[in-house]
């Protein structure tokens, strides 16, 4: 009967030990108590110290809300969560604009234990990503085809032929357009996340084509939101490669499309509590940026904050006014910040703002009017009214070959410094802070504010 125990024992180590997908058996604070080959490849990499011996710490970075979920589930078992998302790092490998991304399972087992399993979707991600944007792409086509500007490019970028709907689209006549540059009557936005017509060639001649919208501007100021398909042309051949003859532009104005489309799209792009973007959207918008900054080298800055003492608001009157305080926090934030920056949730009381074309000193000033508002708003929950501060760290991405991922650290660090040195305040990459604490209400006395297990800074 023992021998037979021990071969059904060494039957499941060796199932564990073989399977493809990450399984972790560790106690609900996250400490491991097992892990199979699997598991650690995906976790030792993105481990800060690389020590992997708590789910939670490895992962808190990233996804930071997992340990409040084995907070509020008062179930004696159950699933926590089920194939989970985590962007571990929106830059791909070798550089490329894929993002690494992990999903996860939480299920508690009973009050003391729980597993994990763990995968790699990093393509999976890709590939949903490019269907969604081709089958949106193609369905407008069948749509409505002749709402379509369509504009043909010399492998110069110059414009040689033009359609009548390109006319009616830019506001220029097909006379006026022939011989000069797309960007001229096609110009996004300055700062906004759009490729030019130069940088579209660009990503057009290495994938064969890319898809892009954006705000533009028609020849009489107008705005209005474009879908944009740039296609390379290969019909000459050199030497017996096939080389990028030209290029074909397909222009579509989606200011009036459908409501349906537009109510999914803000679904699949927000945060539902407070509306800001969500955390999956951020990335897709952060490494386009990333990208534009490698082609243009205009310098790309981050800034993350996080409110202090966020848990005692929670605990002192509840959930609902925490929702509360972040959907103000989000609104206030956002009307301080340019129409060309992103506003994100990242997850729980952490928030990133993505300000394309500024530098740090540019970010640092931008952080400081916003710390300096946040501290003056007040928030009303109830019969009561509070006062609330943050804490931010800043980075920038200028040339010096940092990718989003490193930058997200930096300005991590930077964070924890500011709540290290006294919250409220503002702290940039590799410089003094630029701003002291000032004295504001605190929701909670000073000597209650201490979260040690928290699952983000004090």
């Amino acid at each position: 009967m023992a021998d037979m125990a021990d071969t059904d024992l060494e039957d499941a180590l060796e199932l564990l030990y073989a399977c493809p997908v990450g399984i972790v058996q560790a106690t609900l604070d996250g400490g491991i108590v097992m892990v199979n080959p699997m598991a650690m490849n995906l976790l030792l990499p993105i481990s800060a110290d690389g020590i992997v011996v708590n789910l939670f710490t490895v992962l808190n970075r990233y996804s930071p809300e997992l340990r409040s979920k084995i907070r509020e589930f008062t179930d004696r078992q159950g699933t926590l969560c089920e194939n989970l998302r985590i962007f571990v790092n929106a830059a791909g490998k070798n550089g490329a604009a894929d993002a690494h991304v992990l999903s996860c399972t939480l299920i508690k087992i009973n009050d003391r234990k729980m597993i994990a399993t763990l995968s790699d979707v990093s393509q999976q991600v890709v590939q949903e990503g490019r269907l969604r944007q081709a089958e949106t792409w193609f369905a407008t086509l069948i749509d409505s085809v002749n709402d379509f500007a369509v504009i043909s490019l010399d492998r110069h970028g110059i414009i040689d032929g033009v359609n009548p709907a390109a006319a009616l689209l830019t506001g220029a006549s097909q006379e006026v357009m022939i011989g000069q540059r797309l960007d001229r009557f096609d110009t996004p936005e300055q700062g906004g996340s759009t490729y030019s017509a130069l940088e579209q060639m660009a990503i057009a001649q290495r994938d064969g084509w890319h898809l892009d919208e954006g705000w533009r501007q028609r020849a009489n100021g107008e705005r209005f939101w474009c879908q944009r398909l740039l296609a390379a042309r290969s019909e000459d051949m050199v030497r017996g490669e096939r080389i990028v003859s030209g290029y074909t532009v397909v222009l579509r104005d989606v200011t009036r499309g459908d409501s349906d489309s537009a109510r999914l799209k803000e679904m699949l792009t927000t945060d539902h509590l407070t509306g800001a973007c969500n955390r999956a959207h951020f990335f897709e918008l952060a490494e386009r940026q990333r990208s534009r900054r490698n082609l243009n080298e205009a310098p790309l800055s981050i800034i993350v904050l996080d409110i202090d003492c966020f848990k005692q608001i929670n605990d002192n009157h509840g959930h609902a006014a925490g929702d509360t305080t972040l959907k103000l926090l989000t609104r206030l934030c956002r009307s301080l910040l340019r129409a060309t920056d992103t506003f994100a949730r990242m997850g729980g009381e952490e928030f990133v703002v993505l300000l394309p074309g500024m530098d740090l000193d540019g970010s640092v000033r931008t952080a400081e009017r916003l710390r300096i508002a946040i501290a003056a708003m007040p928030v009303q929950l109830g019969d009561a009214v509070i006062n609330i501060t943050a804490s931010f760290g800043c980075a920038v991405m200028d040339g010096n070959g940092i990718s989003l991922a490193e930058a997200l650290e930096v300005a991590d660090r930077c964070l924890y410094r500011a709540k290290r040195g006294g919250r409220n305040r503002v702290e940039p990459a590799l410089s003094s802070p630029v701003s002291s604490p000032v004295a504001v209400t605190s929701p909670v006395p000073r000597a209650r504010r201490r979260r040690a297990a928290d699952l983000t800074p004090p």
